[in-house]
């Protein structure tokens, strides 16, 4: 079947998840929960699946090719590789200028759940977690009624809706943000507000939620060799298979007005609030994630798992969690120590090659939602920065090299304001100029303390990158 055709058989499934955003880590993370529910029997729930850009024709096309179906391959860090048949996708929605497929599709009666990924730094929020119009997709969508950004993809599905169905729909943030669903909606009712659309925001507050997830599976972008093993150990010739590490981790708040699927049947954790396990991820999986990357790409290396096999980049990430991470957010339900070890066990695995190129890409969002929040709690305890301050600083040296020219690839920041990234090292001052920008971070820009421990890190993240070479 050709991605031209938005609608697949839907095998008897009366209800659907229009799931937005049809990457990688999506097909190996949301698709597989529902997918398990369907071999175990449930079939009421079906997906359909899309994106807002034209930049992955090619994985639509595929997909639509093999009626929505691929292979997952995962990976033990022992090297144990199991594969699955993934067959929850019964919707590939092709992409055209207006989104009109993707809108048709989120308008329809069985579509109860819109759920997303579209990446940390695709929600253009600033400090005070209001819409940042200065990003121009998002300005377009404000002034232009384009349908550029997330909330203008959904405010057209929404208005869709109202205009058909009428019904309600819950709207599943399944990205790595603080409070996501929160901030989403926080995003999407301001731009309705915005663009003067009283009614449709009034809808939106009585007959949507959008519900707080975490989520956490290491998906790397599969290569050739990925699609190679499947059809030596499946004998499929699989057109668009994905590979992840085995470990996978799906936290929902239970705040559904459409129904849901029994995820917990899946696997996942159905909560009343996702607080701790969201701040233990992203403080000690996420945030440690960038350091590995940002000092392993200063070495020369290519994948994570090399950078955790370095003692002083390890000791890096290890300083800051246990000396600074831990204690701020103890007590937990979780047992952080533990945790951290999973983590970078997981991280290890050599056998997923996750590349330092995918991890560094939006670091610019990554500083203000992964690391600052620690930053500025140590700020008010009036401790010490000194361990944490040295993941800033590995991303400063990073952005030194990309402002040199000089990183081993390219990198990508959707987020980035290129000309005043290259300013902050043209400037008498580069740590300061860095140490200033608000949406790093937010009310502790220019302050003298971040100034010095930043520094001092500096210091010593580049004695250390001159040692190595």
């Amino acid at each position: 079947m050709s991605a031209t055709s938005p609608h697949m058989p839907s095998g008897g499934a009366d209800k659907q998840i229009l799931h937005i955003g049809i990457g990688s880590f999506h097909r190996a993370h949301q698709a597989w929960y529902l997918n398990r529910l369907i071999e175990q029997g449930d079939t009421e729930w079906s997906l359909a699946a899309g994106n807002i850009r034209n930049d992955m024709s090619a994985v639509l096309d595929c997909l639509a090719r093999q009626n929505g179906s691929y292979t997952l391959e995962t990976v033990s860090p022992s090297g144990e590789r199991e594969y699955e048949e993934i067959r929850a996708i019964r919707s590939v929605v092709p992409w055209d200028a207006r989104l009109e497929a993707l809108v048709q599709a989120g308008a329809d009666p069985r579509t109860r759940i819109i759920s997303f990924t579209v990446t940390e730094g695709g929600y253009y929020l600033d400090q005070q977690h209001r819409l940042d119009p200065g990003h121009a997709d998002l300005a377009s969508d404000l002034e232009q009624g384009t349908r550029l950004t997330i909330y203008g993809a959904v405010a057209a599905i929404l208005r869709a809706r109202v205009e058909g169905c009428a019904t309600p729909v819950t709207l599943l943030n399944c990205d790595n943000l603080r409070s996501n669903g929160e901030r989403f909606e926080g995003g999407l009712l301001e731009f309705l507000e915005r663009r003067g659309e009283t009614e449709l925001r009034r809808w939106v507050v009585d007959n949507t939620s959008c519900p707080n997830s975490m989520v956490d599976r290491i998906t790397p972008r599969p290569g050739e060799e990925v699609r190679e093993r499947v059809k030596a150990a499946t004998g499929r010739d699989d057109l668009c298979p994905i590979m992840s590490e085995r470990y996978c981790q799906w936290v929902i708040e239970d705040h559904f007005c459409a129904g849901r699927p029994a995820f917990e049947k899946a696997g996942a954790e159905m909560v009343e609030s996702v607080l701790p396990y969201e701040e233990a991820k992203i403080r000690i999986l996420n945030a440690s994630h960038s350091c590995f990357a940002w000092a392993g790409t200063l070495l020369g290396l290519q994948y994570i798992h090399e950078d955790t096999a370095d003692a002083e980049i390890r000791q890096f990430a290890l300083d800051y969690v246990t000396d600074d991470v831990i204690p701020c957010l103890s007590p937990s339900p979780i047992d952080l120590a533990r945790y951290r070890d999973v983590v970078i066990e997981r991280f290890g695995n050599p056998h997923v090659k996750d590349t330092n190129q995918r991890v560094t890409a939006d670091g610019f969002s990554k500083i203000p939602g992964f690391i600052a929040p620690t930053l500025h709690e140590l700020h008010q305890r009036g401790a010490s920065l000194a361990s944490t301050a040295m993941l800033p600083a590995l991303f400063f040296q990073f952005l030194l090299r990309w402002h040199k020219g000089e990183l081993p690839y390219e990198y990508q920041d959707s987020v980035m304001d290129e000309t005043a990234a290259h300013a902050v090292f043209e400037a008498a001052d580069p740590v300061a100029a860095f140490c200033a920008d608000r949406v790093l971070w937010g009310a502790l820009a220019g302050n003298a303390g971040l100034v010095a421990a930043i520094r001092q890190a500096v210091a010593r993240v580049q004695a250390w990158e001159t040692s190595r070479r």
